[in-house]
């Protein structure tokens, strides 16, 4: 499988990484503290904020600051892990034969993100929420293929994820604790991808595909290969 697409704006947000100075400067070098403090929310309502979960409100943001100069068509959430933190809580809160809040409750679906954001910025946008294991970034990308090749449509996709509880650990090999990157995609010829055989050569094989790809994007990187599940994602920028 091959597609194209061009990407016209960009924006993430992560640990000690708010602004996209801070990850030009990330992507120049090999190590970060993953450890440092993510910081607050500028556009999301404080009252809102509070009620939302950490990569939830990442989401958000990311998509407020692409939405406030561009106007989409659609928009492609992404996220492997959704709001596990808070299914978590109330899994344990139920067999503690305890009441569960009802934020928590109404919180805790995998489209958490996609439809406050909807509300936030007061757009009535269509909008997917997928999960896809590590391949959510392509298969969200290739969910946006129809509008932006057949439609000429302007698409929104964000990735993120936070915290997976320590129950489940030894299950999942995660670098990146709590991440956003949204991209603005169109229509074109600046990014162009094929998936290919599994690969000895991978690109941040440690990152989310979306925060391997950003990195290879910033750096502009003419050729890489991003991991893949049961295969692999081989890119060539042409910028």
């Amino acid at each position: 499988m091959n597609f194209s697409f061009s990407v016209e704006n960009w924006f993430a947000l992560s640990s000690g990484l708010s602004n996209k100075s801070e990850w030009e400067l990330w992507a120049t070098y090999f190590d970060h503290d993953w450890r440092l403090p993510l910081s607050k929310p500028i556009k999301i309502p404080m009252m809102q904020a509070r009620r939302m979960s950490a990569p939830s409100r990442l989401a958000v943001e990311v998509g407020l600051e692409l939405l406030q100069d561009n106007k989409v068509d659609f928009a492609i959430f992404i996220s492997r892990h959704g709001e596990l933190e808070r299914t978590y809580k109330i899994l344990s809160t139920l067999n503690q034969d305890n009441d569960i809040s009802p934020t928590d409750f109404a919180l805790s679906v995998h489209n958490t993100a996609s439809g406050l954001l909807t509300i936030i910025a007061n757009q009535a946008i269509p909008i997917t929420s997928l999960s896809a294991h590590i391949d959510g970034f392509h298969q969200g990308l290739i969910e946006a293929l129809p509008m932006l090749q057949f439609e000429n449509k302007k698409g929104l996709l964000i990735d993120f994820d936070g915290i997976v509880p320590d129950i489940y650990q030894t299950q999942v090999k995660q670098l990146v604790p709590v991440y956003a990157v949204g991209y603005i995609l169109t229509p074109g010829n600046q990014i162009y991808c094929q998936s290919v055989e599994k690969s000895a050569t991978i690109y941040q094989e440690n990152y989310p595909q979306s925060l391997a790809f950003l990195h290879a994007y910033l750096n502009q990187q003419k050729q890489f290969t991003l991991q893949g599940n049961v295969q692999d994602w081989q890119w060539t920028l042409n910028l």
